[in-house]
């Protein structure tokens, strides 16, 4: 009888490292972590990114889960600031225990988590930012489901020369955000022979653009591309319009193009915008259809394209959980991830293989018509 406890507790804890060793899982869940701006100026891309997959996982997990384990998201705020966001990492890898993180919300803040996730080896799941530096050098933990923003800045100053448009400024961010903006566009224009012609910043969280209406007004640009988030970029282009003759504006999608569309109100008309999701309004893609009908259902949502990107970012996860089987773990989940070749989430495809973990080039561009609605 002795030696009959003796065995069972010895399995039980034999049972009780494994399910500590597969970090994130247990029988009946899987928890991710998600550490984005929930507060602060930024807080409707943190909000937008969660709500969007919460709206997929939420049905995941109605029809039984994944292998019978329902998914947990759980969520920190870091105010869109990097040091606030490398906490959140930490904590979210040292006593959270999760399987994987998800749906950070900026390049700054992303950048910051990056040494920390890297060293413990946990997947970094379709971040809300086009950066190189989520994308060079290759890091096995980190894939991208967005187009970058070199490929969206490309777009663009296609789009403004095809106009012969060649008196280009440029509006960003004071940071690691708003310079890998600056450097697409700098990279594009000089694939043509054009030298921007004229720069003005903001601060992160700070809509104190005087400094930047002034020295981007001396150089009488013919366009403006702006890298910055809907506050900020908001409140240079009433400032531009106010001060007369303004410019025509550009925006990189993760300005937040409805929010930066009600923070303008009637100034948004004509306002273009890079996009890189499929247009939320457009049934004609299945995965808006499957969007509008789990994200609308409580009446009270409005679509956009910020909780658009959390939703497919939430589906093509899935697929990849899906693709792990029942014995999850961090490094199954990568495996799965790099066998997704050309998956059709309903419109938008994605692609990833052991040597790329950049799922999209798409890039549509778009123009905020009088009525506030986007024309592409």
């Amino acid at each position: 009888m002795r030696l009959h406890k003796i065995l069972v507790l010895s399995s039980l804890l034999l049972a009780s490292a494994f399910c500590r060793a597969e970090s994130g899982v247990t029988a009946t869940t899987i928890t991710l972590g998600q550490s984005a701006a929930f507060s602060g100026p930024a807080k409707e891309l943190g909000k937008g990114m969660h709500d969007g997959a919460q709206a997929y996982f939420d049905q995941v997990n109605a029809s039984g889960g994944v292998f019978g384990r329902k998914i947990i998201l759980k969520t920190l705020d870091d105010g869109y600031e990097p040091d606030r966001a490398a906490a959140n990492t930490r904590q979210f890898i040292e006593q959270d225990d999760v399987l994987a993180l998800f749906g950070y919300v900026g390049t700054p803040t992303s950048n910051a988590s990056i040494p920390i996730l890297t060293k413990a080896k946990v997947p970094f799941f379709a971040p809300f930012t086009g950066a190189q530096s989520l994308r060079e050098p290759f890091n096995r933990n980190i894939f991208n489901i967005r187009a970058s923003y070199f490929a969206e800045t490309e777009k663009i100053v296609q789009q403004i020369t095809t106009l012969s448009l060649k008196k280009i400024a440029v509006f960003y961010q004071n940071d690691a955000y708003g310079k890998a903006g600056l450097e697409g566009v700098t990279r594009a224009l000089k694939k043509r022979g054009i030298e921007v012609a004229g720069l003005g910043t903001v601060e992160r969280n700070s809509v104190d653009v005087s400094a930047a209406v002034a020295k981007i007004r001396q150089s009488q640009p013919q366009t403006v591309i702006m890298v910055s988030a809907y506050n900020s970029s908001a409140a240079f282009i009433k400032a531009m319009i106010a001060a007369g003759s303004p410019p025509s504006f550009w925006n990189i999608s993760f300005v937040g193009s409805q929010q930066l569309v009600n923070a303008l109100g009637k100034d948004a008309s004509g306002v273009q915008i890079a996009q890189v999701m499929p247009a939320p309004w457009d049934e004609v893609n299945g995965i808006v259809k499957e969007y509008r009908k789990y994200y609308l259902q409580d009446g009270k949502r409005e679509w956009d394209y910020v909780s658009m990107e959390g939703f497919i970012a939430a589906k093509v996860l899935v697929e990849g959980l899906k693709r792990a089987g029942s014995s999850l773990s961090r490094e199954s989940l990568v495996k799965a991830l790099e066998t997704i070749n050309h998956y059709d989430a309903g419109g938008y495809f994605v692609t990833f293989s052991p040597s790329s973990h950049n799922g999209s080039e798409f890039v549509d561009l778009t123009m905020v018509a009088k009525s506030g609605r986007f024309l592409h």
